[in-house]
C-alpha cells in the first residue's frame, strides 16, 4: 500500500524515473567483462590505424618451398642483367630467383598478344659476367672439342685445322641421288621453349628434317643433344629486332639494329653459348634487323668466319642475309614455304602442295614450320607419300649445297 500511495502522490513525470532508480543494478562481473571486451576491442583498432603494418587486414599465408638447391650467398644479387652496356636486357616480365638461379622470360607475339613465360634454367649459361661458368658443351654427344673456344659465356663454335662445323654435323643423306631428283627439306623452328612439344618434333618427324631451336627454355641444350642423337641436323635460332619492337619482343639479348656491332657480337656470343652441334644460325623473328645491312654485316661476318651457314627463314621480303652470305662464301638457304601460317590442317595441306610444285619446278624447295601437334601431324603423313611423287626429303645442308652448285 505504501508504494501504492507513493507512486499515487509523485508529481506527474516522475513515477518512471523513480522506478528507474530502483532498479538500478549494481556493478557486477558481466559489466566489468564488457568494459575489458570494449577497452581490448579500442586498443586494436588502435595497432589497425597506426601501427606500420603494410598487410594489416589481409590474409598472409606461408610456405615452404623446397627448390633442391643450396642457398644463396647473402651477398647475391637478386637479378642479374644479361648485358650492361646493351639497351634491351631482360625481356618485360623477367624474374630471377637468386636462391635458384633460375628466370622466367616473357615473350610476347605482338601478332596475338599471346605471352609465352619461358623458364630459363639453373646448369645452364645464364649469365653475362665476364667469367661466368658454363655448362661443359664438349660434354655434349658428338660435339668436336676442336670445333669449341671459350667465351666469357662458356664454349661457342669455330672452325679449326680446315674443319667447320657446317661439315662436321650436317646430318648424313644420299647427295648424289638428291643431285638428280626435286628435294625439299623442312625446318622446324621454336625448339626448346617447352620441352613436350620439342621432344614430339623429335621423335615423331623423320631424321631428314632440320630442328631449330631459340636459346631459351630451361635446358636447351639437353634437347639439342637428344635431337643430334635422333640423328637430326640442329640450328641455332638467334633473336632479331622485328620493327615492331618492343611491342613483340624476341626475348634476352636480341640483336637490335640500334646497338653498335660490339654490343651485338656480344650478344651473338651469349646465344652462341646456349648449346652446340648446330650447323649454322637462322634469324627467330627479325624483320627489322635482317633489313638492315650496317646491323647484320658483322653477324653474317661472324657465323662465316666461324664455319657455320646462315639460314634466312624467309619473313622478311627486304632481307639482306642472302647477298650478305654470298659475299662471305657462305652456305646459305632461304624459307619458300611457311608452311603452317594458317594451322590447320587443310591450309596445312595446301602449303604442303606449294612446296611440291616449288621443288619440281626449280628442284629445290624448302619449307619452315612450328612444333604444333597438327603441323607435325600433316607433316608426317605428306612426308610418307614423298616417294610415291617422286620428290626426296633431305637435311637442309643437302638442300644448301645443291642449291650452290646448280
Amino acid at each position: 500500500m505504501t508504494e501504492a500511495a507513493d507512486e499515487l502522490s509523485a508529481p506527474l513525470g516522475q513515477t518512471e524515473t523513480h522506478r528507474k532508480r530502483r532498479l538500478r543494478l549494481p556493478f557486477t562481473a558481466l559489466q566489468a567483462l564488457a568494459v575489458l571486451l570494449g577497452l581490448f576491442l579500442v586498443a586494436f583498432a588502435g595497432f589497425a590505424i597506426f601501427g606500420d603494418n603494410p598487410l594489416g587486414g589481409e590474409p598472409v599465408a606461408r610456405v615452404a618451398i623446397n627448390v633442391g638447391v643450396k642457398p644463396a650467398d647473402d651477398n647475391a644479387k637478386a637479378v642479374t642483367k644479361p648485358d650492361a652496356q646493351g639497351e634491351h636486357g631482360a625481356a618485360p616480365g623477367a624474374k630471377q630467383d637468386a636462391g635458384a638461379e633460375r628466370k622466367t622470360v616473357t615473350i610476347i607475339d605482338g601478332s596475338s598478344g599471346t605471352r609465352h613465360e619461358v623458364p630459363i634454367g639453373a646448369g645452364e649459361v645464364d649469365n653475362a659476367e665476364p667469367g661466368a661458368s658454363a655448362t661443359p658443351a664438349a660434354a655434349m654427344a658428338g660435339v668436336d672439342p676442336k670445333l669449341l673456344e671459350t667465351s666469357r659465356y662458356g664454349m661457342i663454335p669455330v672452325a679449326a685445322d680446315g674443319l667447320k662445323p657446317f661439315t662436321a654435323y650436317a646430318a648424313s643423306a644420299d647427295r648424289a641421288k638428291a643431285a638428280k631428283m626435286p628435294v625439299v627439306a623442312i625446318v622446324v623452328g621454336g625448339l626448346g621453349v617447352g620441352a613436350a612439344k620439342t621432344t614430339d618434333a623429335i621423335m615423331k618427324l623423320p631424321s631428314a628434317v632440320t630442328l631449330a631451336f631459340t636459346p631459351y627454355g630451361a635446358y636447351p641444350s639437353k634437347l639439342a643433344e637428344r635431337a643430334r642423337a635422333q640423328r637430326h641436323e640442329i640450328l641455332l635460332q638467334i633473336p632479331m629486332e622485328p620493327y615492331d619492337y618492343p611491342d613483340n619482343d624476341p626475348g634476352p639479348q636480341t640483336l637490335l639494329a640500334t646497338l653498335g656491332p660490339d654490343q651485338n657480337l656480344d650478344r651473338l656470343y651469349w646465344h652462341m653459348s646456349r648449346l652446340q652441334g648446330y650447323v649454322g644460325v637462322a634469324n627467330f623473328m627479325g624483320a627489322r634487323f635482317v633489313a638492315t645491312d650496317n646491323a647484320m654485316q658483322p653477324i653474317v661476318g661472324e657465323a662465316a668466319k666461324r664455319g657455320l651457314a646462315f639460314f634466312d627463314d624467309g619473313a622478311a621480303p627486304r632481307s639482306v642475309a642472302s647477298a650478305l652470305a654470298t659475299g662471305q662464301a657462305m652456305p646459305f638457304a632461304k624459307g619458300d614455304v611457311a608452311i603452317d601460317a594458317v594451322p590447320t590442317a587443310v591450309e596445312i595441306d595446301h602449303a604442303l602442295a606449294r612446296l611440291e610444285s616449288l621443288a619440281k619446278d626449280r628442284g629445290t624447295a624448302i619449307g619452315t614450320a612450328s612444333a604444333l601437334p597438327v603441323s607435325i601431324e600433316r607433316l608426317g603423313a605428306w612426308i610418307k607419300g614423298l616417294d610415291g611423287k617422286g620428290i626426296l626429303l633431305v637435311p637442309l645442308t643437302t638442300a644448301m649445297l645443291k642449291s650452290k652448285s646448280s
